[in-house]
């Protein structure tokens, strides 16, 4: 097996020239949209943005419902939606545009009430770096695993689910091909879900699951 290396990453955010001054604009754009990174942008980069910190609303649309249109409502129907149960972007978008309609639908309901600042649509590009650190044999994910950068443990196990063939993160697919001893820690890693929790609270589950399976491994040997 080759090692594993460890890459870091961050983001260039990069504005669309698109807004959104109430509801109905908001529909009408995301109606619009024709590029899924945007989408991909305001529900999972956020985790790797430090000017966002909203652990209640994790996703940007519903963070702005709350914060810029003062619709709990809105923002709390938005908020529950987990992009990791979508297989791709565009029945996430889909499933946005239907709780967005049900509300202009209800009765009371303005939809053209201006919020107190725009939603404005972003995208983002992703920088890579070396973080020279290479895992030799999957013993070393138990050693190195609080060491790596919190943006790696976005690239290795967030982003990685739209680059690889089956969907999954790439510690699951390296452990993977050093054979079925490696199986069951593979498949505990690919079932965490990295959504509603920070990058620190991720790189710790992940620690412990691989430290719980070494120590598992060594008292049974």
């Amino acid at each position: 097996m080759n090692p594993f290396t460890v890459t870091d990453c961050s983001l260039i955010v990069m504005a669309t020239g698109e807004s959104a001054r109430n509801l109905r604009e908001l529909l009408d754009r995301i109606q619009r949209l024709d590029d899924y990174a945007i989408i991909y942008f305001h529900f999972w980069d956020g985790l790797l943005r430090p000017d966002f910190v909203d652990p209640e609303y994790q996703n940007d649309f519903a963070s702005w419902a709350y914060h810029d249109l003062h619709d709990r409502r809105l923002a709390e129907r938005l908020s529950v939606l987990n992009p990791g149960a979508f297989d791709t972007m565009e029945p996430l978008r889909e499933r946005v545009i239907e709780i967005i309609e049900d509300r202009m639908d209800e009765t009371g309901f303005d939809p053209r009430m201006d919020a107190e600042n725009p939603f404005f649509f972003m995208r983002s590009q992703i920088i890579l770096f070396d973080t020279r650190i290479a895992l030799h044999q999957p013993v070393d994910l138990a050693q190195h695993m609080h060491q790596i950068p919190l943006g790696s443990i976005f690239y290795h196990f967030i982003d990685a689910r739209r680059r690889t063939d089956s969907g999954r993160n790439d510690f699951t697919e390296w452990l993977w091909g050093w054979g079925d001893h490696y199986g069951p820690l593979a498949e505990e890693i690919a079932t965490i879900d990295p959504y509603f929790k920070s990058l620190y609270e991720l790189r710790e589950q992940l620690a412990d699951v691989v430290r719980t399976h070494e120590k598992r491994t060594f008292a049974d040997g």
